[in-house]
């Protein structure tokens, strides 16, 4: 097997790649500076120095850019499903051929390990080829009425303008989870990337455009002043869909918003997944899967397991054997070879992490290993382990955001379901058993929108993906992800054979 050698990271390579990320806004197809002139600079988490600084979108722009969209609007609709889903094609292989650049923009400004973003480029882009082959597949029905008299014609029509509203922590990801079903769709957009992570939005805008995508079907505006600039567009009648991941917090003030027009709305929001552990379940598995679950992204993933549910008679297998896995996982910069572990987004961020872990101390709880910040610069945490967690503690029902796994014991079945469903949210839990009919229970009793069964990863492009409760509304990929965008209409035909 050939390996193939990954570019080595400069200080002069990650120079040269910043400085071919667009910083301004793309409104109907150029790239242009906030009305105000104003910018707002980019960080890296890991040294806390400034990348880039970009343009930074106020109210004005944002009506520039739906103008743009809802202008679009018609003509975009009329292109044939195919042309979208060959420009999508092009989008797919253009991201995948600069998929280093991607990975390492997306760790200078996230700061995951190259590892890691790598895996989002490629998790990322099969959205894009995901949906190419969704839009011709967009289908209606025609079918005669139960008595005869007349024909059923029913179709399926782009919704509109969207605004889509995508988080920090997954900057490729969320950016084509949404575009590429709304383009597959035939609907137009304002994308509003996180200011925290704007640069990778940029430079796919940039690739959507040299895919072939008309002026005016994606207009991008990062800004620091999210409610102000979005704000106005959700009250616009030319707006026709509202998409967001973030906090349940935020999604529930936009969903108000949202009522006012009536906007058709997807939200993804919070998550507090139980990874439950049974007595029966292959231990070493069920450790490689916590690995997964709980580490990818520094656990700054809505679907990180947030509760660690282990049965009494393998907690203390289960906890020594996840110690020993967690110390050998390197807290560095995401540039250097050894990074298992890149710094948190910023220094709330961590405070907030930290705070919840000595709240569960205080409680009882007991660090195995990690429970504290790392010295020096950036926003590092230690990964964490707590043992003796007891119910009611927040670090139980609080997202932790962080790579910290707190450990609470049960004895039954029914026990395990309590704990596990004991949360306002719903968006993923992870469930290690040998027994398959107990595997499918829990399918049927966990109160959750995705399930692991002794797999520590879920996402897939091909899957639908979304929560209940609390942690939201919609689904985005698999058969359903198109759907979100699309409307349908009926139209009633008379008896052709009448008269």
């Amino acid at each position: 097997m050939t390996v193939t050698a990954q570019p080595i990271v400069t200080a002069e390579r990650e120079s040269a790649l910043l400085a071919s990320v667009p910083t301004g806004l793309l409104i109907n197809g150029r790239w242009q500076p906030a009305a105000s002139g104003k910018t707002f600079n980019v960080e890296d988490p890991s040294t806390g120095k400034v990348l880039l600084s970009i343009a930074d979108a106020g109210p004005v722009d944002g009506a520039a850019a739906l103008d743009a969209a809802a202008a679009a609007q018609e003509s975009w609709a009329k292109v044939p499903p195919r042309e979208r889903g060959e420009i999508l094609r092009r989008a797919f292989e253009l991201v995948t051929a600069r998929a280093e650049d991607f990975a390492l923009l997306m760790t200078l400004e996230m700061g995951k390990p190259l590892a890691e973003a790598r895996g989002e480029v490629s998790y990322g882009a099969e959205f894009l080829r995901w949906f190419s082959e969704e839009a011709v597949r967009a289908f209606g029905r025609y079918s005669m009425s139960p008595d005869g008299k007349s024909r059923l014609l029913v179709t399926k029509k782009p919704v509109g303008p969207c605004l889509l509203i995508t988080p920090w922590n997954f900057p490729l990801a969320m950016a084509t989870r949404k575009v590429a079903p709304a383009v597959a769709a035939g609907c137009t957009m304002v994308l509003k990337s996180a200011n925290l992570t704007p640069l990778t939005s940029q430079l796919f805008a940039a690739v959507m455009l040299e895919a072939g995508l008309p002026a005016g079907v994606l207009n991008v505006i990062p800004t620091s002043t999210a409610g102000a600039t979005t704000g106005p567009l959700i009250k616009d009648s030319r707006l026709r869909k509202l998409s967001f991941t973030g906090s349940t917090e935020v999604g529930r003030r936009l969903l108000a918003d949202a009522s006012e027009n009536v906007l058709r709305t997807s939200m993804e929001l919070g998550g507090n997944a139980p990874f439950v552990v049974f007595e029966d379940a292959d231990v070493d598995a069920a450790v490689a899967g916590a690995m997964l679950a709980k580490l990818r992204n520094m656990g700054e993933a809505c679907t990180a397991a947030n509760r660690f549910i282990v049965h009494e008679s393998v907690a203390d297998e289960f906890a020594e054997k996840f110690a020993a896995k967690m110390a050998d996982m390197t807290t560095a910069r995401g540039t250097e070879a050894a990074s298992k572990v890149g710094p948190l987004i910023d220094a709330k961020s961590r405070d907030k992490v930290h705070e919840l872990v000595s709240d569960a101390v205080s409680a009882g709880a007991v660090a195995v290993i990690g429970g504290a910040a790392v010295e020096g610069p950036g926003y590092f945490y230690q990964p964490t382990i707590l043992k003796g967690v007891t119910e009611g503690t927040r670090i139980l029902s609080e997202e932790i955001f962080g790579p910290v796994a707190p450990i609470i014991t049960f004895s039954s079945e029914d026990e395990a379901v309590r704990l596990a469903n004991n949360t306002d949210y719903g968006l993923v839990a992870y469930v290690f058993t040998r027994d398959l009919n107990r595997g499918l229970r829990m399918g049927e009793r966990l109160e959750t929108g995705m399930l692991g069964l002794n797999a520590g990863v879920v996402s897939n492009a091909a899957a639908p993906f979304g929560g209940v409760k609390q942690s939201g509304l919609g689904r985005e990929g698999g058969l359903e992800g198109i759907e979100e965008y699309l409307y349908t209409q009926y139209i009633g035909i008379a008896d052709p054979y009448a008269g």
